[in-house]
């Protein structure tokens, strides 16, 4: 069993940068799609970014160019880079996984997460 352990989160200014990382356990880490996903206060969790097993990347339109997700299968580590930062960011970040090694264009899965960490932007 894979257990996550996010980090990262603050608060910053836009056009701030901060970088999250997600501790992995279990010797199956690198066998799984893992993502970043977000929840701001009164919405749904949306996905973010993913990265499957071979180190292909999905990432939803509105933070292409400015987030970066990668991950270490030795460390079993997975991070995620965001640039840029506007108000529009802000929300709780969760890592996940889902028991496949590639990951669906579309974000679907069963997907489990983590803990949260909380990335507030002010402006």
């Amino acid at each position: 069993q894979v257990q996550l352990v996010a980090s990262g989160g603050g608060t910053v200014q836009v056009g701030g940068s901060l970088t999250l990382s997600c501790q992995g356990s279990g010797n199956l880490f690198s066998n799984y799609c893992m993502g970043w996903f977000r929840q701001a206060p009164g919405k749904d969790r949306e996905a973010v970014a993913q990265i499957g097993g071979s180190g292909a990347t999905t990432y939803i339109d509105s933070v292409k160019g400015r987030f970066t997700i990668s991950r270490n299968n030795g460390k079993k580590i997975m991070t995620l880079q965001m640039n840029s930062l506007s108000p529009e960011d802000t929300g709780m970040y969760f890592c996940g996984r889902t028991p496949s090694y590639w990951c669906r264009s579309d974000f679907s899965g069963s997907w489990s997460w983590g803990q949260g960490t909380q990335v507030t932007v002010t402006s």
